[in-house]
């Protein structure tokens, strides 16, 4: 049996891996999908009449529209909370005073575009990530232009 060296360095990290790879660009892409959803549910037409093929392929739209917007918002809420929990420390929040409110606002923007069909809280979002974008950047010493792909 190997003895364990007690004398080794412990690996340092400022999350719980030592990758050190963060970008908000993750949030804003997903959050993008979700305002996509949320676009395409509000402009999918009811079919008419008793016409079953219809009524089944707006049922399968609608579902597949649905079940892209939820996973979507997640998987932002969930980038953001990494960026929150584990990139930012006390010397950003002394910059950046608003930290916590705006993270803390923008994952319950996550839940309300999920709950609700809403362009209102999905361009609320699509804000904070902006946000956080420009103060993530900004502690990096970075100006990355924000972009949107739509």
């Amino acid at each position: 049996m190997s003895e364990i060296k007690r004398d080794l360095p412990i690996a340092q990290a400022h999350c719980d891996g030592p990758c050190g790879v963060y970008d908000p660009a993750s949030a804003r892409i997903a959050a993008e999908a979700a305002v996509s959803m949320t676009k395409k549910l509000l402009a999918l037409e009811h079919p008419e009449g008793h016409d079953a093929q219809a009524m089944a392929a707006y049922h399968n739209t609608m579902s597949r529209y649905i079940a892209i917007k939820e996973e979507q918002t997640h998987i932002c809420k969930s980038e953001l909370l990494v960026l929150w929990t584990d990139y930012f420390k006390p010397p950003h929040l002394a910059q950046y005073p608003e930290l916590h409110d705006t993270f803390w606002k923008a994952a319950k923007l996550c839940s309300a575009v999920k709950v609700e069909v809403s362009e209102q809280h999905c361009a609320e979002l699509m804000d904070a990530v902006k946000s956080i974008h420009e103060m993530f950047w900004a502690t990096k010493g970075r100006d990355v232009a924000w972009y949107t792909a739509g």
